[in-house]
């Protein structure tokens, strides 16, 4: 089978990412709103396998960092990237299938997901390479898994056959599912991932309307009536004086 995924972007431009995305995977932001929901009953597919996880073990990566006050407009590249071309292959093709390309934008293969996830997991700090290990050993499971009920590759394997295995993982409720937990805690960590890394990148900011800090000419014109009422009642259900007390100080 040849390269699925061709590179996207420079080293300079997914360590970049990286930074920006940091708060979205580590605390949740945008990608709680974009978890999977869960049906009432979830479909398993045809001949679930029994538990197979792989439990790779990988030797802890050491090298330089970037520091803590890296020159983001021109970052340096201290570390080698890991994934293995087959792999990053994976990571593109189950990209794809959490965030194909739709109506409101573009795939998370053409923005440079698979670019920024080998980026994040090849970086030597202890939360990147937590995610290292259940990555890869998530996407040899997704290989094995695959040989085990198609006999091939899941990267090989149709758009049909590679949902079947997903919908199997998918859930939070495959979580109390002994042959599906370790896949299942894998595959909500690789979506955290890619909703990062896609909300990231310039195309994923202007989709969620993100416009940062924008000049206001003249004098500051405060909040709407809309924000001041909420806050009046946020004020009031918490037992505070009235919100107009604070505003008559400034």
């Amino acid at each position: 089978m040849g390269k699925i995924y061709q590179a996207k972007m420079s080293r300079r431009e997914s360590i970049k990412r990286i930074g920006s995305m940091t708060a979205v995977v580590m605390v949740g932001g945008v990608t709680v709103a974009c978890d999977t929901a869960e049906p009432a009953t979830p479909e398993s597919a045809t001949n679930p396998s029994t538990g197979h996880w792989p439990g790779i073990e990988l030797k802890p990566i050491k090298g330089p960092t970037y520091g803590t006050d890296p020159i983001v407009s021109a970052p340096t590249v201290p570390w080698p990237l890991t994934l293995s071309e087959e792999q990053k292959d994976q990571v593109a093709v189950l990209s794809d299938l959490i965030c194909p390309a739709d109506q409101r934008g573009l795939s998370a293969t053409a923005v440079g997901v698979p670019d920024v996830i080998d980026e994040w997991v090849s970086a030597p700090y202890p939360g990147q390479q937590r995610d290292r290990e259940q990555i890869v050993n998530g996407l040899q499971w997704l290989d094995d898994e695959a040989h085990l009920r198609f006999g091939n590759f899941f990267a090989g394997l149709t758009e049909e056959k590679q949902t079947a295995i997903v919908e199997d993982i998918a859930y939070r409720s495959q979580y109390e599912v002994a042959q599906f937990e370790l896949p299942a805690r894998f595959f909500s960590r690789f979506r955290r991932l890619v909703f990062g890394a896609y909300f990231s990148s310039p195309e994923g900011i202007e989709d969620i309307g993100y416009m940062g800090n924008v000049a206001i000419p003249g004098d500051y014109p405060g909040p709407t009536d809309e924000a001041m009422e909420h806050i009046r009642q946020v004020a009031s259900g918490l037992g505070l004086p009235p919100i107009t007390e604070y505003v008559n100080q400034l």
